[in-house]
C-alpha cells in the first residue's frame, strides 16, 4: 500500500469514528399501499352478463337449429328486451383442428350455415352475423388445455372431435393467438367460455391417453385439492388468453368467462384474469346442488363488482327440480342469483318452456336488482343452516333489496328487522314484493314473515339509513378491491353446502368434502371464518373482517371526506401472540394509524379526514410472528 493510500485510509477511519451513524430505516413488512385503484377490467361487463347457453339443455348434442330456436323465443317473449342478449354455444361444435395449418373446423352437419366452402373451409361468420342481426351477442366455447371436457367425460359421443391425435386437440393450448384471432376476428364472436378439463383430466394413466387417443397433460390442476394445483401455471395459461384478447380487441369489447370450477383459489385471482369466473363445480337441476353453488359465492362479496363477477354457474330454471311443477324452487333459484349479482345465463330449452318459466326468467323487478348499476353483491345479514337473509344495496337513495330464504323442505318463520337493512327502526320502511308485484305494508322495527318449503321472498325496501351521514363500507362491497387477503396457507371453505356427489352416486365414497380454497378471505359484517365481529367482548353488526396482512382498496372517487372505524384483534382470532397495526391511506398518503393492538385490547377509535381521496386503502399490518392467522376487525368501518 502506498503512503498516500495509507493516509487516506486512516483519515476515513477517523471520520467514521467521529461521525454519527445513520442506519437505513427498514422497509415495513407486509402489504404496501398502491396509491391507486389497482383493479383493471378484463373485457367489458359493467353489469352481470345475461343470456342463454346450450349446455344445461343439450350437452354436446347441440345444433344450429336448437340454438336459434331458443334465441327466437328470447326475442319473441320479451326476454331479449329484459336483458338476455348473449347467445352462447358450449361444447360440441367442433369437428377437428385442420392438420395443414391448425385452423379449427366446424361440424357442418350440426351448423349448416358454417359450410362456406366445403368441409375444409368452414366459418361461423354467417351464424354470428345472424345473431348480431337479431340484436344478440354471440358466444363460443373452448378449453385452456389441449382437449375439452366432452373428450374426457363423454366417450363414444358421435359429436366428439375426430381425426388424428393432433387433429383432436381442439383446446387453446399451443394455439392461443391463432384461435382467439379466428374466434374474435374472422368469426366475430363477442364472448368466450374457457374450460379447464384439459388441465385436470388427461393424466398418463387415463385409458384414452394410454391407447394414444389423447396426449397426456399434467395434470396441473386438481379441482378438489388446492395444494395439488399448480396455481402459477394455471394463472399463466389464462393470462396468455387474457393478453391475447386484449391485443385482438383493444377496445375491450368482449367477455372472457373462466371455467375452472372454483379450483386453485380462483375466487381470489379471477378478477385479474377474466370478466367472470366459475366459483364451483357444475350445477345440476337439484335443490342440493343449487344450494352448493350459491354458497360458493354467498360469502365472497368483496370479490365481485362492476366489470368482474363471481359465477356460480348457469341457471337451471326450467329444468328438473326447477321446472314448471316447481315454480317455488325456480323463483328461489332466480332470487339468489339476482341478489348475488351473478350472471343470469338461461340453461333450458326455451322452445319447450311453459309460460310460468318464462315469467320467472322475465320478472323485470327481479332482473333490475341483478342489473342495478351500483354493482354491489348481496351480503348475508343473517344465516343459519336453514334460513338466510341477504341484503343488497341499490343505487337508488335509501334502497335495498332483500331475500328471505328458506333452505329447507318444511315451513319456517323469518323475522326481518330494520337492523338487517341498516335502516332506522323508528321510521317506516316501504316494502315492495318483487315476485308478487305489489306493495306491502311498511315495516316499522321488525316483522315476522312465514315462508313455505324452499320459498324465497324477495323485497325492495326503501327507508331512512341507520347512519345519519355516510355509509358503512360493508354496504358497498362493489367499491372494495381485495388487493391482498392475508392468507398464507390455502384451506377449503367448510361452510358450503355439501350435496350428494353426482360423480360418485350412493355412499360408497367418503362423501362430498369441502373443496374450494380461499377460506379466510375478507368478509362484510363477519370475520373471515364466519364469526360475529367482536373486540374485547364488544360485538359489531357492521364492519370488515380480515386477516392480518390484508390490504383493501376502497373506490372513493373523491365522494367522501372522512373514514372512521373501531379496530382491534378479533376475539375469535386463531393467533393470539402477534400485534396488529391498522393503517389508513388516501391516494397512497398515510392518513391515520392505530397503536399496536393485541388480543384482548379494547377497540381503538381510528378516524381521519380523507381529503376527497380517489382511493382509500385499509391495511392491517402484523407486528411480530404468530403460530396461526391473526383475525382482525374494522368495526363500524364507514365513510362520510
Amino acid at each position: 500500500m502506498s503512503n498516500r493510500a495509507a493516509t487516506s485510509l486512516l483519515l476515513c477511519s477517523a471520520l467514521l469514528l467521529c461521525a454519527p451513524v445513520v442506519w437505513a430505516k427498514p422497509a415495513p413488512q407486509g402489504p404496501q399501499p398502491s396509491g391507486r385503484w389497482s383493479y383493471e377490467p378484463v373485457g367489458s361487463a359493467p353489469l352481470p352478463p345475461m343470456g342463454w347457453n346450450s349446455w344445461n339443455a343439450f350437452g354436446v348434442d347441440i345444433t344450429e337449429a336448437k340454438v336459434l330456436g331458443s334465441a327466437n323465443v328470447i326475442r319473441s317473449t320479451g326476454l331479449q328486451e329484459a336483458g338476455y342478449v348473449n347467445i352462447n354455444i358450449d361444447d360440441g361444435w367442433w369437428r377437428k383442428r385442420r392438420s395443414a395449418d391448425g385452423r379449427m373446423q366446424i361440424r357442418t352437419n350440426l351448423f349448416p350455415s358454417a359450410a362456406t366452402g366445403g368441409p375444409q373451409e368452414t366459418s361461423f361468420r354467417p351464424f354470428t352475423d345472424h345473431l348480431h342481426a337479431m340484436g344478440f351477442k354471440a358466444g363460443i366455447y373452448t378449453d385452456i388445455g389441449r382437449n375439452a371436457c366432452s373428450q374426457a367425460w363423454s366417450p363414444g359421443n358421435p359429436n366428439l372431435p375426430e381425426g388424428t391425435q393432433p387433429e383432436r386437440e381442439v383446446g387453446l393450448h399451443g394455439h392461443v393467438a391463432q384461435d382467439l384471432a379466428l374466434y374474435f376476428g374472422e368469426w366475430n364472436f363477442d364472448t368466450i367460455k374457457v374450460d379447464s378439463c384439459g388441465l385436470a383430466h388427461y393424466p398418463a394413466d387415463k385409458p384414452t391417453v394410454r391407447n394414444g387417443t389423447y396426449r397426456a397433460f399434467g395434470p396441473i390442476m386438481a379441482d378438489a385439492v388446492p395444494n395439488r394445483t399448480d396455481i402459477p401455471a394455471v394463472k399463466a395459461l389464462y393470462g396468455e388468453a387474457r393478453d391475447a384478447l386484449r391485443r385482438i380487441r383493444p377496445k375491450g369489447d368482449y367477455i372472457l368467462s373462466l371455467c375452472n370450477w372454483g379450483a386453485g383459489n380462483v375466487r381470489s385471482w379471477g378478477p385479474d384474469y377474466g370478466t367472470t369466473w366459475r366459483t364451483s363445480n357444475d350445477i345440476d337441476a337439484t335443490w342440493g346442488r343449487m344450494l352448493h353453488n350459491f354458497d360458493s359465492v354467498a360469502t365472497r362479496e368483496f370479490y365481485a363488482g362492476p366489470g368482474h363477477w363471481s359465477d356460480p354457474d348457469m341457471l337451471e330454471v326450467g329444468n328438473g327440480e326447477f321446472d314448471a311443477a316447481h315454480l317455488t324452487e325456480a323463483r328461489a333459484h332466480m332470487s339468489l342469483w339476482a341478489i348475488a349479482s351473478a350472471p343470469l345465463i338461461i340453461g333450458t330449452d326455451l322452445t319447450r318452456a311453459p309460460q310460468g318459466i318464462i315469467d320467472v326468467l322475465g320478472n323485470r323487478e327481479v332482473i333490475a336488482v341483478n342489473q342495478d348499476r351500483a354493482g354491489h353483491q348481496g351480503v348475508l345479514a343473517y344465516a343459519d343452516s336453514e334460513r338466510e337473509i341477504v341484503v343488497k344495496t341499490l343505487s337508488e337513495t335509501g334502497a335495498k333489496a332483500v331475500v328471505l330464504f328458506n333452505r329447507t323442505a318444511v315451513p319456517t318463520d323469518i323475522t326481518l328487522t330494520a337492523q338487517h337493512l341498516k335502516m332506522r327502526g323508528d321510521a317506516p320502511i316501504a316494502l315492495r314484493d318483487l315476485w308478487g308485484g305489489a306493495d306491502r305494508d311498511p315495516l316499522l322495527g321488525q316483522r315476522v314473515f312465514h315462508l313455505g318449503p324452499h320459498e324465497a321472498i324477495m323485497l325492495k325496501a326503501v327507508g331512512t339509513p341507520e347512519l345519519a351521514k355516510g355509509r358503512y363500507i360493508s354496504e358497498m362491497p362493489g367499491r372494495v378491491h381485495v388487493a391482498a387477503d392475508g392468507i398464507a396457507v390455502l384451506e377449503p371453505d367448510p361452510i358450503i353446502h355439501r350435496p350428494a356427489d353426482p360423480y360418485h352416486p350412493g355412499t360408497t365414497s367418503t362423501g362430498n368434502r369441502p373443496a374450494y380454497a380461499g377460506w379466510g378471505g375478507p368478509r362484510a359484517d363477519a370475520t373471515p371464518y364466519d364469526q360475529t365481529l367482536s373486540i374485547a367482548g364488544a360485538s359489531f353488526r357492521s364492519g370488515l373482517g380480515t386477516l392480518a396482512g390484508a390490504r383493501l382498496e376502497v373506490k372513493a372517487d373523491g365522494q367522501f371526506q372522512r373514514f372512521s372505524a373501531r379496530v382491534g384483534v378479533d376475539d375469535s382470532t386463531r393467533g393470539r401472540r402477534a400485534g396488529v397495526r391498522f393503517e389508513v391511506y388516501g391516494d397512497g398518503r398515510l392518513l391515520a394509524t392505530s397503536p399496536v393492538m393485541r388480543f384482548g385490547s379494547p377497540a381503538a377509535e381510528l378516524s381521519a379526514p380523507t381529503g376527497r381521496a380517489r382511493v382509500i386503502e385499509l391495511i392491517a399490518r402484523q407486528i411480530g410472528p404468530d403460530i396461526a392467522n391473526v383475525v382482525v376487525t374494522w368495526g363500524d368501518a364507514r365513510v362520510e
